[in-house]
């Protein structure tokens, strides 16, 4: 299920969604993390209706020992943002601090996973957090800047799994093989 990603990119995206949703209160945010789960869950149908059963299958041990030395820089710099925030008594800064790591991440990915257009999402990510820090900067509420930083986010992993999934169903329908 998740092949090529697109899981992943969703359930990252329902999670960036639910921190955007957190900026609402009532039946506000009740209607928004129905959409999310929503969202999340044709995304991962339409992975498996669409994708070829080849996608996302295992890949030589030199790309995998690459990728998981990327995730796990990835994760090492996330839990230091979040104890080196949380000591100074600053855990807004942790979202958008979280969003420019994780574009970064995606940086080597791309050469990783020969994907060239995983740099999109990189220079989504990035500019997510960047825009979270400015509101922060600006004096805006600590619920903007989950709003601003999760809404971009999600958009931009929802709609790279939506790039994935249109991309090969185009490639199915053409007869190419990704």
């Amino acid at each position: 299920m998740f092949k090529s990603g697109v899981g992943f990119l969703a359930l990252f995206g329902l999670g960036w969604w639910l921190l955007a949703t957190s900026a609402f209160d009532g039946l506000a945010r009740l209607v928004e993390v129905v959409v999310g789960c929503a969202v999340t869950l044709g995304l991962m149908l339409a992975a498996r209706r669409f994708l070829p059963s080849s996608a996302g299958g295992p890949f030589p041990a030199d790309r995998r020992r690459r990728f998981n030395q990327i995730n796990g820089l990835q994760w090492l710099l996330i839990v230091a943002i979040a104890v080196v925030c949380a000591r100074a008594a600053m855990p807004v800064l942790i979202p958008p601090l979280v969003a420019i790591v994780v574009g970064l991440h995606f940086l080597p990915l791309a050469a990783v996973f020969e994907q060239p257009r995983l740099r999109v999402p990189a220079a989504l990510l990035i500019a997510a957090g960047a825009s979270g820090m400015a509101v922060w900067l600006t004096n805006g509420p600590d619920k903007t800047v989950r709003l601003v930083v999760g809404l971009i986010s999600a958009l931009c992993l929802w709609g790279m799994a939506i790039w994935t999934v249109t991309g090969a169903a185009s490639a199915a329908e053409h007869g190419v093989q990704e």
